[in-house]
């Protein structure tokens, strides 16, 4: 039996709760273990996937697949370019999916904003080269995620693209381009470096909205007239410039709130609590976990260029944790405050106590850091949460011990 079922069972039969048992015991600290793959700047993101079959995981860091377990072996599997870390890569983010559903996983490169993008197929038992295929024209954002937005069972790309709001989803019988939805009216605002995206489902009624920095976009449903029209939007500043806007219950009453970073260029990281009035309408609480003002930081871990977050979670107590550091040299090495401090990576542990729900932020690494894109997965098998990271220290892979 998994020790999570004896855990159950044995909270079950002191009739107390998973989370009150762990609340209750002394904290012990997570450990990673640093595994280095490569100091080569060569993307601002990686991905993993077991690419080869042979039931070990390996990881994608720009044009390369590096394979496991020790990520020594590399693979190109497009061309190859490398960057220098005063400069910017070709490739932001990148996915991995089993698109042409072969049983083998393929790649999704996300690239320079506002550029083409392509998936790679893999080649499968026989190698070879792998293929190209075109997604999208004009890929705007920088923090762009993959996440089933339209409920057909396949995870979707949302981006904004030449003044528009939107996701593209992967049309299995026309492989040339994947089908466009524009949820939005046209705005200016959505050029192609603007900041702050995510996907979740934020009025709990089991449709997977749209969310930017200043509001959420009301997914109707896939049967609704106005599905492939513009979507209701529900104005809320919940970051000056965000990144990656993440969307769960985090203080456990049922509704999905939203962490995000409050500019990923500078201070502040904060979540807020949704609330549910009785005619439905959300609002939402800001909850600081890292000052907006770095004047308030006295005794608090602050620091900039929070340009990733990715949650899962890590510790097992049954909480939703999530990832961030600092992307380093994000605009050179003059471009931003505090551009030259340390590329530090935390975890922040999700805690409730006493009615309180709060974050409590571990340190990682201090020589990595995030890019546009921070991983979070159980890269090495053991059931526990690791954390990949790719930017412009290159790539590193955290295996929690």
């Amino acid at each position: 039996m998994k020790k999570h079922s004896l855990l159950k069972m044995f909270c079950s039969l002191a009739g107390v709760s998973v989370v009150s048992f762990l609340a209750a015991l002394p904290v012990s600290a997570i450990e990673f273990e640093r595994v280095p793959v490569t100091s080569e700047f060569l993307a601002e993101g990686a991905f993993y996937a077991d690419f080869n079959k042979d039931g070990v995981t390996d990881i994608t860091y720009g044009p390369y697949v590096f394979y496991g377990p020790d990520f020594k072996k590399k693979e190109a599997y497009r061309e190859v370019k490398s960057f220098q870390p005063e400069g910017y890569s070709d490739q932001f983010l990148c996915f991995t999916d089993d698109l042409n559903q072969d049983g083998w996983a393929d790649i999704i490169q996300v690239p320079w904003p506002g550029t083409d993008g392509y998936w790679w197929q893999n080649p499968g038992k026989e190698g070879g080269e792998w293929k190209k295929f075109f997604i999208s024209k004009e890929i705007g954002n920088e923090s762009q995620v993959y996440v089933d937005i339209d409920g057909d069972g396949r995870k979707d790309l949302a981006f904004n693209r030449n003044g528009f709001m939107g996701f593209a989803s992967f049309n299995a019988n026309d492989v040339s381009a994947w089908k466009w939805h524009a949820v939005s009216e046209e705005d200016g605002k959505y050029q192609r470096y603007f900041h702050g995206i995510g996907a979740g489902d934020v009025n709990t009624d089991g449709q997977v909205d749209v969310i930017d920095s200043k509001g959420w976009y009301e997914n109707p449903g896939k049967d609704a007239p106005n599905f492939e029209g513009v979507w209701t939007y529900h104005k809320f500043e919940f970051a000056d410039r965000a990144s990656t806007i993440c969307v769960f219950d985090i203080d456990g009453d049922g509704l999905n709130d939203v962490v995000c970073a409050w500019d990923a260029h500078l201070y502040g990281l904060v979540w807020w609590k949704a609330v549910k009035a009785a005619d439905g309408t959300m609002t939402f609480e800001k909850n600081e976990i890292q000052p907006i003002d770095p004047a308030n930081a006295e005794g608090k871990v602050s620091f900039t260029q929070m340009h990733a977050i990715d949650y899962a979670d890590i510790n097992g107590d049954g909480l939703t944790d999530f990832v961030t550091g600092k992307r380093w040299w994000a605009h050179g090495p003059n471009g931003d405050k505090e551009a030259n401090f340390p590329a530090v990576l935390y975890w922040y542990e999700c805690r409730r106590e006493n009615g309180k729900t709060y974050f409590v932020p571990h340190l990682i690494d201090d020589n990595s850091g995030v890019g546009t894109q921070i991983t979070v997965g159980d890269i090495n098998g053991d059931g526990k949460m690791d954390v990949l990271s790719g930017n412009k220290k290159g790539c590193t892979v955290f295996l929690q011990k």
